[in-house]
């Protein structure tokens, strides 16, 4: 390990704040939120210090539904930044950080009773849609003027739009984030041959590229910060014409 490097891994380190959420990574998987709730640090704060532990390749993330979930990663590019980290991890005896890590099972148990809105309605979101039911009217409208072909349903909550058009395309695949809400959708679409249900993310499609005739986003929008990478994996996933 040479000088220049020597310096940038403790100088990551060194921060107190830094090495307290890399040791609580390394004993649970937590969000920015419960990190925060831990350490008693302002959300922002602890962002910016996952986003250099992250850079470095110390830990990584996972997204669940609405959520991101930071892990420590399980091998790293640098092997003496690895070993740096190895030995603090150690080495590393301070009040504060038995503190809180004994602070972790209240923020689990606390998870654990909390549920998400697509959790809570998963099965039965047709009854929460927009009164009227408006979409129903313009979806059965729109899809008598187009031949749908293999049809991609975009967070598709649990299926109701992919239920109301599976009669009518080639194929039919129902894509939801959050588990829960995916198994609904596959018990709700499982009498139709021709449809299926995954889990995926819609900024990152677990689907070939030209894969689709026609890509549907039903309220997708509405769960993303990055309404430009939704788009682009749409049209990856479209063939030319779609």
């Amino acid at each position: 390990m040479d000088l220049q490097r020597a310096s940038h891994h403790f100088r990551l380190l060194a921060d107190p704040t830094r090495l307290r959420l890399l040791l609580l990574l390394d004993q649970e998987e937590l969000s920015v939120a419960e990190l925060a709730a831990i350490t008693q640090l302002a959300q922002p704060r602890v962002s910016t210090h996952l986003a250099k532990l992250k850079e470095a390749g110390l830990v990584t993330d996972r997204r669940d539904g609405v959520f991101v979930y930071y892990r420590i990663s399980s091998t790293t590019s640098d092997p003496s930044l690895e070993g740096v980290w190895q030995f603090l991890r150690r080495n590393t005896e301070d009040p504060l950080i038995r503190q809180d890590i004994g602070r972790i099972g209240q923020v689990l148990r606390k998870r654990a009773g909390e549920e998400t809105w697509a959790d809570s309605v998963a099965g039965d979101m047709e009854r929460h849609y927009s009164p009227g039911r408006t979409w129903e009217a313009t979806a059965r409208g729109l899809v008598h003027l187009l031949e749908p072909g293999d049809v991609l349903d975009i967070a598709s909550g649990d299926g109701v739009l992919a239920e109301l058009l599976a009669p009518l395309p080639r194929s039919i695949v129902g894509l939801d984030i959050t588990r829960r809400v995916a198994e609904a959708g596959r018990r709700r679409l499982e009498r139709f041959p021709n449809a299926r249900f995954e889990v995926g993310d819609m900024h990152d499609l677990p689907v070939a590229d030209a894969a689709f005739d026609t890509v549907l986003l039903m309220h997708a929008l509405t769960y993303t910060r990055e309404p430009g990478a939704v788009f682009r994996e749409a049209a990856r996933a479209l063939r030319p014409g779609g």
